[in-house]
């Protein structure tokens, strides 16, 4: 399988080389970078570490970001993608174990999870931690499945899946971080093969360690629902 890595960053030059040095050669195919209207040189690192950029010419979202990145691939002939932080949260070495379940045949869709047996966690704020656990509760609940950190953005996706006419990415509102859950629920409401692995999931530091808003895109992380 061809196999492509999707990075999405927004003003991150302290820490994008770092990541990008990070890949070691042919862990992956491919390396896409999707810029998202970066103001302070991201764009200028990302294009001197050889990655594949894509660059929006103003702040469009994340779920934007990510759409235009596994859609690229998927024109370019790619089979799967994996999601990642592109600010030193998740490590790219981990990428052929996030991978493994679809390149097998096994999953269609990988969530990586730091709260599995051989996962781990850094940094992460305490009232991070609880949001975490009991949003992710909620989705068990209502989704009547076994999930243990969906909010984790460490991801796998076979990239058939932007075929199935029931799953439209191109929607307006999911250019937040709408996009991620929209594509979690699909899978799993569309019963397609879902399966959790062990990662990691280091928090640089509990200041500016996430630019999630709190409350404004909370909201966008449940709205899909």
């Amino acid at each position: 399988m061809r196999i492509a890595a999707v990075v999405p960053v927004y003003n991150e030059k302290d820490r994008i080389g770092a990541v990008l040095a990070r890949f070691s050669p042919g862990l992956v195919e491919q390396v896409v970078v999707i810029d998202d209207g970066s103001t302070d040189g991201t764009s200028d690192i990302v294009r001197k570490s050889g990655a594949i950029s894509l660059r929006h010419e103003r702040k469009l979202g994340v779920g934007r970001s990510i759409r235009d990145g596994l859609l690229y691939l998927r024109s370019k002939g790619f089979d799967a993608a994996v999601v990642m932080a592109g600010n030193g949260k998740d490590d790219p070495a981990q990428i052929p174990a996030v991978a493994k379940p679809v390149t097998q045949g096994e999953a269609d869709y990988v969530q990586g999870s730091r709260f599995l047996e051989g996962g781990s966690f850094k940094n992460l704020p305490v009232g991070r931690f609880f949001m975490i656990k009991g949003y992710t509760t909620l989705w068990s609940l209502l989704l009547g499945a076994k999930l243990t950190d969906v909010t984790n953005g460490f991801r796998c996706y076979r990239l058939s899946l932007l075929d199935d006419p029931r799953i439209q990415v191109d929607q307006p509102w999911l250019d937040g971080y709408e996009l991620e859950y929209y594509l979690h629920y699909k899978v799993l409401n569309l019963n397609y093969r879902f399966k959790e692995v062990a990662v990691t999931k280091n928090y640089p530091s509990q200041v500016n360690y996430s630019k999630i808003r709190p409350v404004l895109d909370w909201w966008g992380i449940i709205k899909p629902l």
